[in-house]
């Protein structure tokens, strides 16, 4: 029987007791503050800063949202405020070709979202959600060999790095890559933005599949893996439409949130 990959489960498990650090960090009188910095309203964006702000209200956490047109003033004050224990830029950016520059001034020990790469103190939340959803649904990864389409830095330069790290077998493909030898994997993550990119004949009996990609169609979010894999039941294991890696990146990302604010607080 083909395992649900429900990472709203996971997430909802891992939250009750993100309460209770939370509360247990303004009892001694420490205010976990995360500032969400943006500078778009695009359907996706404004999709993941509401997840985040209903999230942190749940468990106690405070969330500011920053609309603002010069992200790199934006980022240099929430890195000098102190009341602040942690700054994400949402992407994408108005300017892609951008991204790295101003991602680059978070700095490291508020950077909760990973987006400074190796330096930063913390792990891509993406990258570290879809890590707990394959470990928490007992997904064996040290005999498979693994996929990662795309190498974006939220989910497939992290996850390779990770994943290399751990002596897995990962080959890295792009969105415009031969994607026919897909079938020749056991796990798939997707994480490009295409639409139903990942297409039924790509996808070999057994395997396991992860699509961590949202885009915008139609005004309707949609992920990378096209409806008719997801019509399926010879798979391992596959994300649902909804629920799947989106809600447990909010639990790792708050996870680091709490991490920040106990060693800020302690400095």
């Amino acid at each position: 029987m083909m395992k649900e990959l429900n990472g709203a489960e996971l997430a909802e498990y891992m939250k009750a007791n993100q309460a209770k650090k939370a509360g247990s960090l303004r009892a001694r009188r420490i205010y976990p503050k995360l500032v969400i910095i943006r500078d778009n309203n695009s359907p996706v964006i404004m999709k993941y800063v509401g997840l985040k702000q209903d999230y942190g209200e749940d468990i106690g956490v405070e969330v500011e949202d920053w609309l603002r047109e010069d992200l790199k003033s934006a980022i240099e004050e929430a890195n000098n405020d102190k009341t602040v224990h942690a700054v994400i830029v949402q992407l994408p950016m108005r300017d892609k070709t951008k991204t790295d520059e101003v991602v680059q001034k978070i700095a490291t020990n508020k950077d909760v979202d990973g987006l400074t790469g190796e330096k930063s103190d913390f792990e891509s939340a993406t990258a570290t959600a879809i890590n707990w959803l394959l470990a928490g649904y007992d997904i064996e990864l040290a005999t498979k060999k693994i996929a990662l389409v795309g190498r974006g830095r939220l989910v497939g330069a992290p996850l390779e790095r990770m994943w290399r790290n751990s002596g897995y077998d990962v080959t890295v493909f792009r969105s415009k890559s031969d994607l026919s030898e897909l079938k020749n994997f056991d796990v798939i993550v997707s994480a490009t933005g295409v639409p139903h990119l990942i297409k039924d004949k790509m996808v070999k009996t057994g395997a396991v599949v992860v699509d961590a990609g949202t885009a915008s169609e139609g005004g309707v979010l949609v992920g990378d893996v096209d409806e008719k894999v997801r019509e399926r039941d010879d798979l391992e294991a596959l994300t649902p439409k909804v629920g799947g890696v989106g809600p447990l990146t909010v639990t790792a990302l708050f996870e680091h949130v709490l991490e920040a604010a106990e060693k800020l607080s302690s400095c």
